[in-house]
């Protein structure tokens, strides 16, 4: 069986904050730990304050483009930005350093201080390294953040960031009940956790963190590839 439960109790992450120390003892070997990213990136300072920021001239031809109310908040997706794929209906489609295709390159103002925006980790990955490191058991652990679908409406948690989870699952060459070869099944592990971790909270709830039980199979002794495994490389993106 498969449960999710989120973790009460934790309090608002600020820079500098240690995740490992306010989550030690609340997982346990074969668990897999999700955590937001947001509570990730605000531990390693990875807040822009917005007055700080002068937009250039590009960011101010966007924002004009887009109807988007404030320029500095398009310069700091572009600052995060390897790839502006697309700029349509005031939203910018973005590939980040990280390769990750998403809206405004993670670049989010909600759950954040009034006037600052949130960025995506520098490395996802190793975030999550550090963090398993830290809490000193044989557990996974996912850097979650909500991605919208191509041609589906609403978000779902995938994993950005990963460590001790095997993050795919190969089914291809084997076979299904009627000896039929798999061609193309390969599941998402990771961004599976995440998304199930996200219904075990409400977006409003403050619980960062959420533990999932009954994926023992998928949790490694080592921190394996990471969630850069799940990144399509562009040459695949048939979307281009």
């Amino acid at each position: 069986m498969i449960a999710a439960r989120a973790l009460d109790g934790i309090p608002e992450i600020r820079a500098g904050d240690d995740l490992g120390a306010l989550l030690r003892g609340r997982v346990a070997d074969g668990d897999v730990l999700v955590v937001a990213h947001k509570a990730v990136s605000k531990a390693e300072g990875r807040v822009v304050a917005l007055a700080g920021v002068v937009p250039g001239e590009r960011a101010r031809a966007i924002a004009a483009e887009q109807g988007r109310d404030d320029a500095r908040h398009v310069q700091v997706v572009l600052d995060e930005t390897a790839e502006l794929m697309r700029a349509e209906r005031g939203v910018l489609i973005c590939r980040t350093r990280h390769g990750f295709v998403c809206a405004n390159a993670g670049v989010d103002a909600s759950n954040a201080e009034p006037g600052t925006l949130v960025l995506l980790p520098e490395d996802p990955d190793a975030s999550a390294r550090r963090l398993r490191a830290a809490l000193g058991v044989r557990a996974g652990v996912v850097v979650a953040d909500s991605f919208g679908r191509a041609w589906r409406h609403g978000q779902a948690d995938v994993a950005i960031g990963a460590a001790g989870l095997a993050p795919l699952d190969d089914w291809r060459g084997r076979h299904d009940p009627h000896g039929r070869e798999l061609k193309a099944t390969w599941i998402a592990v990771a961004d599976q956790a995440a998304a199930a971790a996200d219904l075990a909270r409400t977006k409003d709830s403050r619980e960062p963190a959420v533990v999932v039980t009954g994926l023992e199979r998928f949790v490694t002794d080592g921190d394996g590839p990471g969630a850069r495994a799940l990144i399509r490389p562009p040459e695949e993106d048939l979307f281009r």
